[in-house]
């Protein structure tokens, strides 16, 4: 490197963003994720060893999935080689292995390739680099912020090993501000800065587990810094808002919509409210979480309360009508009757259990009397005979097979004691039990069947 190039890459680096300039160096400086590479872990002994395996590091933005990346580039004998997933394509990929082939025959050194944001890689992408990781030509790293089980394919998945990285607690974040103001060689230390105590609470709230956020907030802020000291006011103004980490196609999607489910499965509206609002505020879908209202209200209410279905289509179509925002209160409504309805998942286990039967038992006839006999032929075919017309016994209620005969007696349907579907487990009962007294009469008659109220009526 001449000295052109060497002091070119010095203004850049002195010039590059804080989170930048602070990137842990070495094992030891990496704050926070000590279960996965603190002293003794597996991962560190494979990494200070130099016997690395392919790796799928998954972890929130700023948790550190880069940091650890370079600093294996560090300590490893390996190339180490890195490529962005929202710039490179199949050519790319293909270079870097017939280099790594390359490097491997002519020099027998090993390459690691990182590959960041791995999840935006299609799979025809992937799969190109599938058989090179098998056969052990590259050793792959790749960075996601999104579930490797869903964004990375089923091979190369087998192929890694998934470390998974956490959003840093607050102590780490602190720790990692108040290295930055301290250190003057990468960080802030030469400008006599401190940050007061409230202003440092507030940055590492804000942060939420988010290093780089962290810092680069801090870079900011130190801007508008009064006497040398960083106060709440720059602190907030540095940050303005937030931008929630909220990816409407990715992990924060689905798991905040099973926030809001099981808050409301779990009886708790002001939970329901809080995650309805997180997902509205950060620019959600509202038809998609009124289907989600609408499932809530069969799955986990049902009968215990028949009102919940009416009440969650009619959200989605107020939501229809009106659009957002004002269709938001809609929702609201929604989510806090769902919320302090009875539950019962009796519906949910009923239409289980019989789709259950649908895929292993046989595809047994319809019982003959309840096939409707719209033709000479049919009638002839004895389809319909010796239907009971239930409206012609008391109660119209009458005992006869609904079921195919590999399934006589089987229930599916059995209502909790919550809410409506009290009366409607009363209402069974009563009615088997009339059911079985006719039974009884029954067979003090002779066999003969208990004669219906009123001659049977002509149709179905």
């Amino acid at each position: 490197m001449d000295l052109f190039e060497a002091h070119k890459r010095d203004l850049l680096r002195k010039r590059a963003p804080l989170a930048d300039r602070m990137r842990p160096r070495t094992l030891d400086e990496f704050v926070g994720q000590e279960q996965v590479v603190g002293p003794g872990t597996l991962l560190r002994r494979a990494i200070e060893q130099d016997r690395l395996s392919s790796l799928i590091l998954w972890g929130p933005p700023g948790s550190g999935k880069t940091t650890l990346a370079r600093i294996i580039a560090t300590v490893t004998k390996a190339e180490f080689v890195q490529v962005s997933a929202v710039s490179a394509g199949v050519a790319d990929l293909r270079r870097e292995v017939k280099e790594a082939s390359d490097r491997l025959g002519m020099h027998g050194r090993r390459t690691i390739l990182f590959i960041d944001e791995i999840h935006r890689f299609n799979r025809a992408q992937q799969d190109a680099i599938l058989p090179y990781v098998e056969d052990g030509t590259i050793i792959l790293i790749g960075a996601t912020t999104e579930n490797p089980s869903f964004e990375v394919n089923s091979p190369l998945l087998s192929r890694s090993r998934v470390i998974v990285l956490k959003a840093l607690d607050d102590d780490a974040v602190r720790t990692i501000v108040l290295r930055a103001l301290e250190d003057p060689e990468r960080g802030l230390g030469g400008q006599g800065l401190r940050i007061d105590d409230s202003a440092l609470d507030l940055l590492v709230n804000l942060a939420n587990g988010d290093a780089r956020f962290a810092l680069n907030t801090l870079e900011m802020a130190s801007v508008g810094a009064e006497n040398g000291v960083i106060g709440r006011e720059q602190v907030a103004e540095a940050a303005y808002q937030r931008a929630g980490v909220y990816d409407r196609a990715g992990d924060a999607h689905y798991d905040t919509i099973s926030a809001l489910h099981k808050s409301i499965r779990g009886s708790d509206p002001d939970a329901a409210l809080y995650w309805l609002a997180r997902m509205l505020e950060r620019g959600d879908d509202p038809l998609y979480v009124a289907r989600r209202l609408v499932r809530a209200a069969s799955e986990d209410i049902g009968l215990a309360d028949p009102q919940a279905l009416t009440v969650a289509v009619a959200a989605q179509q107020a939501v229809h009508f009106l659009g957002m925002p004002e269709g938001a209160l809609a929702l609201a409504e929604a989510a806090v009757y769902l919320a302090t309805a009875p539950k019962s998942n009796a519906l949910y286990r009923a239409y289980g259990a019989a789709a259950e039967d649908v895929r292993r038992t046989r595809n047994e006839p319809v019982p003959i009397h309840l096939r409707n006999a719209p033709t000479r032929l049919m009638k002839e075919l004895g389809y319909g005979a010796e239907y009971r017309y239930a409206h012609d016994y008391d109660e119209a209620i009458v005992e006869q097979q609904h079921l195919p005969d590999n399934l006589v007696g089987r229930r599916y349907y059995e209502p909790t004691g919550r809410g409506y579907e009290r009366e409607v487990a009363a209402r069974l009962e009563r009615w088997r039990a009339l059911l079985a007294r006719r039974a009884r009469e029954g067979r003090r008659a002779g066999g003969r069947d208990i004669q219906p109220k009123a001659p049977r009526r002509s149709g179905e």
